[in-house]
C-alpha cells in the first residue's frame, strides 16, 4: 500500500518531527513491557527484574533492528555516513535484528539473576505480536514494506495490511493458548516458528523485495521468490523448534 499525499509526521515544533512510525513503536514497547510487567508480578516475579528487563532487551532490540537493517541494506553507511546508521525514526530497522538483540540480552540477563528465561520470553510475546501489528501500519505513513504490483484492479498489494494480518493472527493464537497449561517457552519459541512461517509464506511472497537464487516474478498476481526471508525460513524454523526441545521443562 502507497498512499503518496500520507505524510510520514504526526506533528512538528519547531526543527522537531515526531514520526507516526516512532509513535506506534512506542505505544508497542508500553503495552510489551505494561503486560509483562502485570504477568510478571502475578507470578512472583520481583518487579525491580522486569522493569530493568524490559528496557534492556528493548534497547538492545531497537540496537540489534537497525545494525541488522543498515547491515543487509546498506552497509556503505558504516564508512560513508555513520550518521545515518542511527536515525532509526526514519524507519529502516529489521524484526530479525530485533529479535535476536532482544533475546540475547534478555537471556544473558535471566540466566544472570537466576530466572527462566522462557518464563519470560512467553510474556513477550504479547508485545510482538501487537507490535507487529502496529508497526506494520506505521511503514504505511512511512511508504515503506511495498507489495508488488498487480494486473488487478487493486494495482500494488497491501504488504503492510498482509503484515499486519500475520501479527493479529498470532495475537489471537496467544490469548487463546494463554488459557492452557503449556510447557514454559512454547508460546515464544511456537510465535518465532509460526509467524516465520506465515510471514514467509504470504507476505514475503507479494512484497517487493529483491529475489535471490531463485528469481521468479509473476507480474500478473504480483507474487515473487525467492526473497532473503524466505530462504533463511527453513533454517529459522529449524532454530525455533530446536530451542524448544532443549530449553523447555514441565
Amino acid at each position: 500500500m502507497m498512499l503518496l499525499d500520507l505524510s510520514p509526521y504526526a506533528f512538528k515544533i519547531g526543527p522537531i518531527a515526531v514520526h507516526w512510525y516512532g509513535i506506534f513503536m512506542a505505544i508497542s514497547f508500553l503495552v510489551g513491557t505494561y503486560y509483562l510487567y502485570v504477568k510478571g508480578k502475578s507470578r512472583g516475579i520481583d518487579e525491580d527484574f522486569i522493569l530493568n528487563l524490559a528496557m534492556l532487551v528493548i534497547l538492545s532490540g531497537i540496537i540489534g533492528a537497525r545494525l541488522m537493517f543498515v547491515l543487509t541494506n546498506y552497509p556503505e553507511w558504516f564508512i560513508k555516513d555513520p550518521l545515518q546508521v542511527v536515525k532509526i525514526w526514519e524507519g529502516g530497522l529489521s524484526w530479525h535484528g530485533a529479535l535476536l538483540g532482544g533475546f540475547l540480552s534478555g537471556w544473558w540477563y535471566c540466566r544472570r539473576n537466576n530466572v527462566n528465561p522462557n518464563e519470560m520470553a512467553d510474556l513477550t510475546v504479547m508485545g510482538l505480536s501487537f507490535g507487529y501489528i502496529i508497526v506494520r501500519i506505521g511503514n504505511i505513513f512511512n511508504q515503506e514494506v511495498l507489495g508488488r504490483m498487480t494486473e488487478f484492479s487493486f494495482g500494488r498489494w497491501p504488504a503492510q495490511l498482509v503484515g499486519s494480518s500475520i501479527g493479529l493472527i498470532l495475537l489471537i493464537r496467544f490469548l487463546y493458548l494463554e488459557k492452557k497449561n503449556l510447557k514454559k517457552g512454547y508460546q515464544f519459541w511456537s510465535f518465532i516458528w509460526y509467524h516465520q512461517l506465515l510471514r514467509a509464506v504470504f507476505e514475503e511472497t507479494v512484497r517487493d523485495n529483491p529475489l535471490y537464487l531463485v528469481h521468479y516474478v509473476n507480474p500478473r498476481w504480483g507474487i515473487g521468490f525467492l526473497t532473503m526471508t524466505q530462504l533463511m525460513t527453513p533454517f529459522i524454523l529449524l532454530f525455533a523448534y530446536f530451542m524448544y526441545k532443549i530449553t523447555s521443562e514441565d
